[in-house]
């Protein structure tokens, strides 16, 4: 199934899309801090090899991840949606 370009999306989507990838941002953080944790102690146990540049393997996914959320948050912005995504925020913490 193909996913539909986030122009097309209502604004009911967008929204839950936008709450889904909140969570990338740590994610990706996350992953890269861990992958850099490997490739440090690679290198320092066993000199330059394949995991050394491990972190690098990651990057692509990231900034695809990172651009994806800067779209969400333009067009989030251009439909005036930002005032519902706080509201959201406040209920999923409430409960």
């Amino acid at each position: 199934m193909e996913e539909k370009p986030l122009t097309e999306l209502t604004d009911q989507e967008l929204l839950l899309k936008a709450n889904k990838h909140k969570s990338y941002k740590t994610y990706d953080a996350l992953v890269v801090g861990l992958l850099i944790g490997i490739a440090i102690y690679s290198t320092v146990k066993n000199g330059f090899d394949l995991l050394t540049f491990l972190p690098l393997i990651y990057i692509p996914i990231a900034g695809k991840n990172k651009k994806t959320r800067e779209k969400l948050d333009q067009l989030i912005k251009e439909r005036n949606l930002s005032s519902h995504i706080k509201n959201q925020d406040s209920k999923s913490t409430n409960e």
